[in-house]
């Protein structure tokens, strides 16, 4: 993986983007017919992102352990693919949830990133602050699945986004979990998809911010004291809804059954 440190990017304005709503309707469209196209999903929020990165940078420094990760400049990405430092978390820890999550559903940190590159965009790996914090926010997407319990399905991306909006006010993600809420809705006015995003909703503006965490710290908690810590709470809507219908009431059965969201089982 290229570092942003390597590479001569210069790009100007980052953080402040112009409203693009022709793009993210265009972009919504094309996600639709095709759920697996992800790179639709960040042109999508990027059309709407206005400057909701700076001001979540800006509001990073506010906070002391925020500032201290912003001063150390890591790239969670490249901590997030290595091996070696997702092995060192014991069984039961954030960080070995996230280990077999990721194994679970063949994902990888750097696979995210490399659909956020596909928009072409300058700033994506630029060597700059609020480049840094938007690369952030882009690699814990996977590590609030594991917080936070939603799964990958289309409902369990859809509720995680709102989460994603109440904690960052990226107005993009807001409507992105809005537009998916509705769409999920036409499929069938019986299963309450819309209350498991408004749901994600609340819980994200419930708990704790977890853009400033310390991410190695994060994952050597036991996941349930973390969850208490952060108040990240059980997301009981999304449970309730068979696993069957997460992707749509006619959409074929979730590859993978288990949400692998850890929460403990109910009496």
């Amino acid at each position: 993986m290229n570092r942003p440190d390597q590479l001569a990017l210069h790009p100007q304005n980052i953080g402040q983007y112009p409203i693009r709503p022709r793009e993210a309707v265009q972009a919504f469209r094309r996600l639709v017919a095709d759920k697996e196209d992800t790179v639709q999903v960040f042109r999508f929020i990027r059309a709407l992102a206005g400057n909701s990165l700076a001001k979540g940078y800006l509001r990073l420094l506010t906070d002391p352990e925020g500032g201290r990760e912003a001063y150390r400049g890591e790239e969670l990405a490249d901590c997030f693919q290595d091996p070696a430092w997702l092995d060192q978390f014991a069984n039961g820890t954030v960080g070995a949830r996230y280990r077999e999550f990721i194994a679970m559903r063949n994902l990888s940190a750097y696979g995210l990133a490399d659909e956020s590159r596909k928009l072409g965009e300058a700033d994506i790996d630029a060597a700059h602050p609020i480049a840094w914090f938007a690369r952030r926010g882009r690699d814990v997407h996977d590590s609030w699945h594991v917080l936070t319990g939603y799964g990958t399905d289309a409902l369990g991306e859809a509720s995680l986004l709102a989460f994603t909006y109440a904690q960052t006010q990226n107005r993009g993600l807001g409507l992105l979990a809005l537009a998916a809420a509705l769409e999920l809705q036409r499929s069938s006015r019986g299963v309450p998809y819309w209350k498991s995003v408004l749901e994600g909703w609340r819980h994200g503006s419930a708990a704790k911010w977890l853009m400033p965490l310390n991410y190695a710290a994060l994952f050597s908690e036991p996941l349930e004291s973390a969850r208490e810590r952060l108040a990240i709470k059980r997301p009981t809507i999304y449970e309730s809804i068979p696993f069957a219908q997460r992707n749509g009431y006619n959409a074929q059965t979730p590859e993978h059954f288990d949400s692998f969201d850890g929460w403990p089982s109910e009496a």
